[in-house]
Order: C-alpha cells, then sequence, then structure tokens
C-alpha cells in the first residue's frame, strides 16, 4: 500500500479514505453504487455503463408510505454517456428500472448528469473535476419527484495503485416534503495486479445534513470489496458489500458493466 505521506496529495486521499470508512449507520443501496474518477468518452464518443445491484439479505421497514423495498430488489440502470470536449461529458440514466421481490417490474425515473474533469499536464498523475447530476424519481423510491446532486471528484495514480474521492451534495428541486441538504463523502482504492485485473475497496460514508454537519445518527453506510476487469471490450467494476450501523441492507451485490457501443 502506498505511504500515507500528507505533503502528498494520494497522502490526503490515504487520510480521507482511512475517515470514510469509519463505523457509522447506513441505508438502502442507490441506483448507481460507484465512484467517480477521470473516466471520460472521448470527443463524439457514445458510452454505455449498465449498473446493477440487488439486496438478497436485509430488513424490511418503511421510511414513508408507499415507499419500495429494497430487500430482494434489482435495480437496473442504463446510463447512456457522450464525450462533449475531452473535459466534458454528458450522461443520461434511462430508465431508473427496478424489480421487486415479488417480480413486479417498475421504470421510476429518469437522471442526466454532466462531467468535467480539468486539463492537466500528461506526466501529472493526480486530476479533479465535478459531477452535476439532475432527476426525477417515482414516489415508491423518493417522496420528492425532483433531486440533485453536485459531486466533487479527487483522485490520483502512482503506479499499481488507484486512489479516489467524491465529495457528494445531495438537495431536492421539487417535492412535497421538506428534505434537508446532505452530505456523502464515497473513496476508493485499489491495486492492479495485471493490466487488466484489479483488486480494491469501495466506501460510501454518509456524513449528515449540510445545515449539521457531522450529525451521523441517520446517515447511509456501506463499504465494498471490488474487482476491476476486462473482458475483451467489455470492462466490469463487480463488488460485494455490507451496510452497517443502521443499515437496511446486509449485503449487496453490485455490478457495472461497460458495453463497448462505439468502438
Amino acid at each position: 500500500m502506498p505511504t500515507c505521506r500528507p505533503a502528498h496529495l494520494s497522502g490526503l486521499l490515504c487520510l480521507a479514505f482511512a475517515a470514510a470508512t469509519l463505523p457509522r449507520p447506513a441505508s438502502a443501496a442507490d441506483e448507481e453504487i460507484q465512484v467517480y474518477l477521470d473516466e471520460m468518452d472521448d470527443p463524439g464518443q457514445f458510452g454505455l455503463d449498465v449498473h446493477n445491484n440487488y439486496v438478497p439479505v436485509g430488513n424490511l421497514t418503511h421510511d414513508y408510505p408507499g415507499e419500495q423495498q429494497s430487500l430482494g430488489r434489482y435495480r437496473v440502470t442504463p446510463e447512456f454517456s457522450y464525450g462533449l470536449t475531452k473535459y466534458l461529458e454528458a450522461g443520461l440514466y434511462l430508465p431508473l428500472a427496478t424489480i421487486d421481490r415479488y417480480g413486479h417490474a417498475d421504470a421510476d425515473g429518469i437522471k442526466g448528469r454532466l462531467k468535467f474533469i480539468a486539463p492537466h499536464p500528461e506526466d501529472q498523475t493526480w486530476f479533479w473535476g465535478l459531477n452535476f447530476e439532475i432527476g426525477a424519481v417515482g414516489n415508491n423510491l423518493d417522496e420528492n419527484p425532483g433531486n440533485a446532486e453536485l459531486k466533487g471528484i479527487l483522485g490520483d495514480r502512482i503506479g499499481p495503485w488507484t486512489l479516489g474521492l467524491n465529495a457528494n451534495i445531495d438537495f431536492k428541486v421539487a417535492g412535497p416534503v421538506a428534505s434537508p441538504t446532505t452530505v456523502e463523502f464515497d473513496s476508493k482504492i485499489s491495486y492492479k495486479l495485471t493490466d487488466k485485473f484489479a483488486i480494491g475497496l469501495e466506501s460510501y460514508n454518509g456524513s449528515g445534513e449540510l445545515q449539521h454537519f457531522g450529525s451521523l445518527g441517520h446517515s447511509p453506510e456501506a463499504i465494498f470489496a471490488v474487482v476491476d476487469t476486462s473482458i475483451g471490450a467489455w470492462d466490469l467494476n463487480l463488488g460485494i458489500g455490507a451496510g452497517y450501523g443502521a443499515s437496511t441492507d446486509h449485503l449487496i451485490l453490485k455490478a457495472i458493466v461497460s458495453v463497448p457501443i462505439d468502438n
């Protein structure tokens, strides 16, 4: 593992990852379980990532009437993307589909995003960027149909090591229920064993409401062991995770499949 040196960006990322993995409560898995790095479509190139997750072990609880339970639910979300420039990429999640534990299928919404990775010299290993996402979802997934997220992206690559940190601010855009702005920190550390196979950890850590930052009593938390690999032109991110603390999801399986549609 790389030495955590605070004077170096990789050291700061190591410290951030260690802090993010401290035990705190957890909640239901989202449609997208991913730490954003600097991967971008080339200008004029289309991309497709299919996000999948399934919760085989957990508890049955309702935060509000009509909420869809995550236990036994399979979520599948195609994410279409397009490279606008070398540093700007557009994306569309369509649809936010679910199959509940009774086999009932729903198309529950749509989200759009815009991702920016700052220009930097080719020999610079570290990177930063921003991602803005906005969408509308069904009442079975959220009491408020309109929600948005601003994501800060920071990362570094040191030899076979990849370090990434996302700082997310989530807020309501439209809906009948008062909903505070919340903060989440997501982190990733991985080690490349071969050119096409890496192992690592991903951590997803709520940090409470923005107004009361650090109030962690009801924050979502989960940690995943992951594999990043390639089969031909297909890229795969596979993970097995656990919610802890107050989590309703005790075991979470996820797979992100990058489909080569524009080679």
